[in-house]
């Protein structure tokens, strides 16, 4: 770290934003943002396979879904250059807006799209150009939001004020399965392993066109937040950088590098508990690839349920980190999500009640790893590259997690015959990485984040 620890003027500085639109606009942001990631994963599970990808075998064509799903998370690294640039020289606020609205639009147009039947191969080119528009403009907007939340924090509340931000993906997974849900009641299929045919003709368009209505309240949310004191004082004292990305580079290399493989363990878990298991859960005990046998109702409200407990840890997490140390509590969640992994098999073999409790842990262990990310990433890096540093650290990073986890899973999952077993070996790895990481980094809690 080659930046200053706390000083006592640090308390002195008192945010411009109030609190309450601070914590408002960092939580309604990524809240949209996430809504709209997790209305195409879902879809990637029930829909794309059926209307983008034809193939005439059911796990080449979720495997193809899946494979346009991680490919938004090669473009997240792209545009957390792009908007980190912009967010570093011109400011939060304005690169913040801009984030939403080009998340918004992408999700509103894939919402329009023609499908195979009727467009040909036009039709899953067009969704991999909005894919990359989604996870484009997702690259810039976790960093902006966190950095919104943990610049304008006070005192000794910094970890949980980067809670907020990160509430808004249980929030966004619950709005969009709940979305989906209601709509799949309302147009019920007589065949559990695939929706309706009025789910598939038109149903399924709804979630992604009423984006609208929810980024037209973000950017009203937004445009009314005041530019954060850290960027103002980068400005004042002349530091900031012609070329973010370089300066980042250059001379903070290795916090890139651990802030990458800090989220590795998050990202996995987070898709494999979210895009995988609803997969595994779904397919047929007597399937060529067999997994649980829930219908999909069923199977998506008890993952609501394991959600919530995503959110309130979510929560919890922040005064933990800001007590104990963000170090100090990742590095017992770590252990936590590797030993997890070895007792999937066990847990999924119990039943409804097994399942529900591997859904319970597993979302638990979700939110207190994700929760603490908030303050951590940004407090690697000095202000005039942290939301460059920041957004790398954490979209690089879903490349080698989240744009593979459900490829990897479901090729695991085929190896083993239909048993998770291998799935749960692959998250204790990529947990054990994190755990090496964060071993080899430093605690962070007391930097001065308005340097």
């Amino acid at each position: 770290m080659t930046f200053t620890a706390a000083t006592a003027d640090t308390a002195a500085s008192i945010p411009a934003n109030p609190r309450s639109r601070v914590i408002l606009a960092s939580l309604v942001g990524t809240t949209i943002e996430f809504y709209d990631f997790y209305v195409y994963a879902t879809a990637a599970v029930l829909v794309f396979p059926h209307l983008f990808f034809p193939s005439g075998n059911d796990t080449t064509a979720l495997l193809a879904s899946f494979a346009v799903f991680g490919a938004a998370m090669v473009a997240r690294p792209l545009g957390a250059v792009f908007f980190g640039h912009l967010g570093d020289r011109r400011g939060r606020k304005i690169t913040l807006v801009g984030a939403l609205l080009a998340m918004g639009i992408a999700t509103f147009l894939i919402g329009l799209l023609p499908t195979f039947p009727t467009a040909g191969w036009i039709a899953p080119a067009l969704l991999v150009v909005l894919r990359l528009a989604q996870g484009f403009a997702l690259g810039g907007e976790w960093s902006g939001a966190a950095l919104v939340a943990t610049e304008n924090a006070p005192d000794g509340k910094r970890a949980l004020y980067g809670t907020f931000p990160q509430l808004g993906a249980p929030i966004g997974f619950i709005i969009a399965n709940g979305l989906f849900l209601a709509i799949a009641a309302a147009m019920p299929s007589q065949d559990p392993s695939r929706p309706s045919d009025a789910f598939l003709a038109w149903g399924w368009r709804l979630p992604f066109l009423f984006s609208a209505v929810m980024v037209i309240f973000g950017l009203w949310v937004r445009v009314r937040l005041v530019e954060s004191t850290a960027f103002e004082k980068t400005v004042e004292r002349g530091r900031v950088q012609k070329v973010p990305l370089v300066a980042a580079v250059k001379s903070y290399w290795r916090e890139l590098i651990l802030g990458t493989f800090y989220m590795l363990a998050t990202y996995v878990l987070f898709y494999l508990m979210t895009t995988f298991s609803l997969s595994y859960g779904r397919a047929a005990v007597d399937a060529a690839l067999p997994g649980l046998g829930f219908d999909y109702r069923t199977f998506v409200l008890m993952m609501i349920f394991g959600v919530l407990f995503f959110g309130v840890f979510t929560l919890v997490s922040g005064p933990f980190a800001d007590r104990w140390g963000r170090r100090r509590t990742l590095i017992a969640v770590t252990l936590a999500i590797i030993l997890f992994g070895f007792v999937w098999v066990p847990m999924l073999s119990a039943g409804t009640v097994g399942v529900m409790a591997w859904l319970i842990v597993g979302f638990t262990l979700m939110g207190l790893t994700f929760g603490p990310m908030g303050a951590l990433l940004p407090e690697l890096f000095p202000a005039n590259v942290r939301y460059t540093g920041s957004g790398i650290s954490y979209n690089v990073s879903s490349i080698l997690g989240a744009a593979v986890a459900p490829f990897i899973a479901v090729a695991l999952w085929s190896y083993g015959g239909g048993s998770p077993f291998y799935v749960g070996l692959y998250l204790s790895a990529m947990a054990f990485l994190t755990l090496v990481a964060l071993l080899l980094g430093k605690e962070t809690r007391d930097v001065d984040i308005s340097h």
